[in-house]
C-alpha cells in the first residue's frame, strides 16, 4: 500500500469511527454539568407549567367549570379537542420560527403568552368563550416542546439527549401531581372575591406561569455557538465534542429543501405515528384521570387527591427508564415494553371488579404511558441530522402525534362513559398496539440500514477509498454512510 493510500485509509478509518475520542473526561463532565444546570431546571419548570395549564380543566370539571357555565358533556370534549386543533396548526410554524431566531426570546415569549391565555380560562362566562381561549391556549403552547427538544439537540451529542429529555419530560408527570394538589388546595378559595374556585384554578395557575416567563428571559440560553453562560475556552469544546458526534456543532442556515427531505423521509413519518399512538393515551388519562377515579366512587376532593399517586409512580418510572435506557444506549425495546406495561394497566382497569384494582391499573396505565413517551419524544431528536430537517422532524412528530389528542378528546365522550369509559379505553389498547408496531417498524427498519452502511463502509475501507467529505457529511446528514441510528 501507498502512502497515499495508508492516509486515504487512516481518513476513512476515522470518519467510520467519529467517536472513537469519546468526549467523557472529567472536564467533560463538568462541561455537561454546567449546561444541565442552566438547560434543565428552567425548561423542566416551564413544560411542567405547559403541561399543568392544558390539563387543569379536567381538575376544574369536577370543580364545577361546566355546570357554573352551561357547558354540556359533549362541548366539554369539544373544548378539549379544540385546544389540539391550535397546538397542531401552529406546530411547525413555531419550530421554523425558531430555527430563524433565537430560543432565548422565543420560548420565554410563548411562556408568557399561554401564562395570560390561562389566565383568561379563568375569566370566561359561556360556552363560546371557553371555545375561544382553549383554542388561543393550543396555539401558544404548540412551540414550546419541540422548540425545547430542538435546543437540546444542539447542546447535547446523541446518546446524551434522551436522559435530559426523560428528565424534562418527567414535567409532565409531576405536572399531574402538582394539578391535583393544587386543584384540591385551590379549590378552597371558592367564593373569595367572589369568584368559584375553579376559576381561582385558571387564574392562579396562569399567574404563576406568567411570572416565571419573566424570569426565563434571563435564564433561557441562546444556540450553543453563541452561548453567553459558557467562556470561550468552554464553548470550543463544547463545538468540538457536538462536532465529533453529528451537525450540531455547525451553524447550518435555514434551508427550504431541508424542510422538503423531512417530508420525504419514511422515517420521520413513522417517529409521528409512533407519538400518535400514544398521545391518545396520554391526553386522555392526563384529561380525564380526575374523571375517571370519581367514577369510582370517590368525593370531589378526594379524587383530586388520588390523581397524585399514579403520577408520582409515572414520575419515577420514566427517570428509572431513561436511566437504563440511556446505560443500554438502546430505545426501541424500551418504548415496546412501556406499552405493554400501559396495556396491562388498561386490562386491569377494565376486568377489575373492585374500586381498589381497578385504582392499581391505573397506575400500570400511567407508568407505561408517561414512560413510552419520554423515550419516544427524544428519539428523532438523537436520530434525525441536518439541523432545519430535525427542527422540522420533531415537530412533524408532535403535530402528527397530536392528532391522537384530538381522537382521544372525542373518544371519550359522554355517551361512551358507562363502566368507567370501558369502550375508550379498549380503543386505547389498540392505539398502544398501534404504537408497538410502529415501534418496530422504525427498529428493524433502522438496524437494517445501519448493517447496510457497515458492510458498504468495510468494503470501502478494504479498497482504501473515501466515499465522503466532511462536507458531504453535513450535505448528507443521516443519509451519510458514516451515520447511524441509534435504536
Amino acid at each position: 500500500m501507498t502512502t497515499s493510500d495508508s492516509e486515504k485509509s487512516f481518513q476513512v478509518e476515522a470518519r467510520a469511527d467519529p467517536l472513537k475520542h469519546n468526549h467523557d473526561s472529567a472536564q467533560d463532565r463538568r462541561l455537561l454539568r454546567k449546561i444541565d444546570l442552566r438547560l434543565l431546571p428552567v425548561l423542566t419548570l416551564m413544560y411542567l407549567l405547559s403541561f399543568l395549564d392544558r390539563t387543569n380543566i379536567g381538575n376544574a370539571k369536577i370543580d364545577g367549570l361546566t355546570t357554573d357555565i352551561g357547558v354540556s358533556a359533549p362541548a366539554y370534549n369539544t373544548a378539549l379537542a379544540i385546544y389540539f386543533v391550535g397546538y397542531v396548526l401552529f406546530e411547525i410554524p413555531a419550530n421554523i420560527i425558531l430555527k430563524r431566531f433565537n430560543p432565548r426570546l422565543w420560548l420565554p415569549t410563548l411562556t408568557l403568552a399561554w401564562g395570560i391565555v390561562s389566565i383568561g380560562q379563568g375569566l370566561v362566562s359561556n360556552q363560546a368563550g371557553l371555545f375561544g381561549i382553549r383554542f388561543l391556549l393550543g396555539a401558544t403552547e404548540a412551540g414550546l416542546f419541540p422548540g425545547v427538544i430542538y435546543v437540546f439537540s444542539v447542546y447535547y451529542r446523541r446518546r446524551e439527549r434522551s436522559w435530559r429529555v426523560g428528565v424534562f419530560f418527567g414535567g409532565a408527570a409531576l405536572a399531574g401531581a402538582f394539578g391535583g394538589i393544587f386543584a384540591y388546595i385551590i379549590g378552597l378559595m371558592d367564593g373569595v372575591g367572589g369568584r368559584r374556585g375553579w376559576q381561582w384554578i385558571f387564574i392562579i395557575e396562569g399567574t404563576l406561569t406568567s411570572f416565571i416567563s419573566l424570569v426565563a428571559y434571563f435564564i433561557v440560553p441562546t444556540w450553543s455557538h453563541q452561548a453567553k453562560f459558557l467562556s470561550e475556552e468552554e464553548r470550543s469544546q463544547l463545538l468540538d465534542r457536538l462536532r465529533a458526534d453529528s451537525d450540531a456543532g455547525s451553524n447550518q442556515s435555514f434551508q427550504w429543501s431541508s424542510v422538503r427531505s423531512a417530508f420525504e423521509d419514511h422515517l420521520v413519518w413513522a417517529y409521528a405515528f409512533l407519538f400518535h399512538g400514544f398521545s391518545f393515551v396520554l391526553y386522555s388519562l392526563s384529561l380525564f384521570l380526575p374523571t375517571i377515579i370519581a367514577g369510582l366512587g370517590f368525593k370531589t376532593w378526594e379524587a383530586q387527591l388520588m390523581t397524585v399517586p399514579p403520577n408520582i409512580v409515572a414520575s419515577l418510572s420514566i427517570w428509572g427508564t431513561i436511566w437504563l435506557s440511556s446505560r443500554w444506549n438502546m430505545r426501541a425495546p424500551f418504548i415496546i415494553a412501556a406499552a405493554v406495561v400501559a396495556i396491562i394497566g388498561y386490562t386491569i382497569l377494565i376486568t377489575g371488579k373492585t374500586p381498589g384494582l381497578q385504582y392499581f391499573g391505573v397506575h400500570f396505565a400511567a407508568a407505561g404511558i408517561y414512560t413510552g413517551n419520554s423515550l419516544l419524544l427524544s428519539w428523532p431528536g438523537e436520530n434525525v441530522s441536518g439541523q432545519t430537517k430535525r427542527a422540522v422532524a420533531v415537530a412533524m412528530q408532535i403535530t402528527i402525534g397530536d392528532f391522537g389528542a384530538i381522537a382521544a378528546c372525542l373518544v371519550y365522550r359522554p355517551s361512551l362513559s358507562s363502566y368507567l369509559y370501558r369502550t375508550p379505553n379498549l380503543i386505547a389498547i389498540g392505539y398502544l398496539l398501534s404504537a408497538i408496531v410502529m415501534a418496530t417498524y422504525l427498529w428493524v427498519m433502522m438496524a437494517r440500514e445501519n448493517k447496510r452502511r457497515e458492510r458498504l463502509l468495510a468494503d470501502c475501507n478494504s479498497k482504501g477509498d473515501l466515499l465522503e467529505t466532511d462536507e458531504d457529511k453535513l450535505r448528507l446528514g443521516d443519509h451519510s454512510i458514516f451515520y447511524r441510528y441509534q435504536l
